[in-house]
């Protein structure tokens, strides 16, 4: 068994095809196909499903990716970090946030890094689930929540984004403008899935519980921006998510008077592993962003 068959296997999957992989290692496909081929025979296993028009991963080669990819990647980080060590920037950042974070936040920032960078290629991966960065080979995680696992590192990006509840117009004059808190209950909920159905607010008398009648359940913000554009009810939402909303007159502030507790972002990213000076380079260049409001 070879490191180069392996290192191959690890590609293909990573990039989810052979003809990606062969792309990416500047190898025709064939070979691709012949090393994974080479691999299986000489383990005794099958370690890809092949067909026409898709590939998929069996267990075994899932257990074979989860135990090498990261040795790879961070003999790959440690062998461009010593031979690149005072160059221009080379090599590849693996990156997820939450879908919303990533379409209203992180594109201006990200924009700039790469035209400041033009050897640095960045994977984004945005999504509601969160991810083992670890088992996944990512390099930088963009989190809404606090992180309580010591094999990672979490640093605040910057202040604490605000929130609010808000609602159409439309809405409140079907159903009426609450004028406090307790009123919520009589109210229809847009809610995130996961969450418990109470919203905390904090008011002129200090903090407020109000159980919620839940009329929707997402696990996206953007969706419960748009239904909450539509009339279905009253959302919770971070205030960043419906500025442009806001503006339009497409939204508006319910209960003013009482703010929701804000929660910052937080970058994480593996507390065993050596960053890369691409991989560095950019956790500086988000943390510099959102301190300083840039990322607007």
């Amino acid at each position: 068994m070879t490191l180069r068959r392996i290192s191959v296997f690890v590609r293909v999957v990573d990039e989810g095809s052979f003809s990606a992989a062969a792309r990416a290692l500047g190898l025709p496909r064939s070979a691709v196909s012949q090393s994974v081929a080479a691999l299986e025979a000489e383990l005794g296993v099958r370690l890809l499903h092949r067909s026409t028009r898709a590939m998929s991963v069996t267990d075994a080669g899932a257990e074979l990716h989860a135990k090498t990819a990261p040795a790879l990647r961070a003999i790959a980080d440690a062998a461009a970090t010593a031979s690149d060590r005072h160059g221009p920037l080379r090599g590849r950042v693996r990156l997820t946030a939450p879908v919303e974070v990533g379409s209203r936040l992180l594109e201006p920032v990200l924009s700039r890094f790469l035209l400041a960078e033009p050897g640095v290629r960045i994977d984004l991966q945005l999504t509601t689930r969160t991810l083992d960065l670890v088992d996944q080979g990512i390099d930088l995680a963009i989190r809404g929540g606090p992180v309580h696992d010591a094999d990672l590192i979490a640093v605040k990006l910057g202040p604490a984004q605000s929130a609010g509840l808000f609602a159409a117009p439309s809405y409140l004059q079907r159903k009426g403008q609450p004028r406090r808190a307790a009123q919520l209950a009589q109210h229809d909920a847009i809610a995130m899935r996961g969450q418990q159905h109470t919203w905390r607010l904090i008011g002129p008398r200090g903090a407020v519980e109000v159980a919620l009648s839940v009329r929707l359940e997402v696990d996206a913000w953007g969706y419960a921006t748009r239904a909450a554009c539509s009339g279905v009810g009253i959302a919770m939402l971070p205030a960043f998510l419906c500025e442009d909303e806001v503006r339009r007159g497409e939204l508006v502030r319910v209960l003013a008077g009482y703010s929701v507790e804000e929660k910052p972002l937080w970058l994480v990213y593996p507390s065993g592993r050596h960053l890369s000076r691409p991989v560095a380079a950019l956790r500086d260049a988000l943390r510099a962003a959102f301190a300083t409001g840039r990322e607007r």
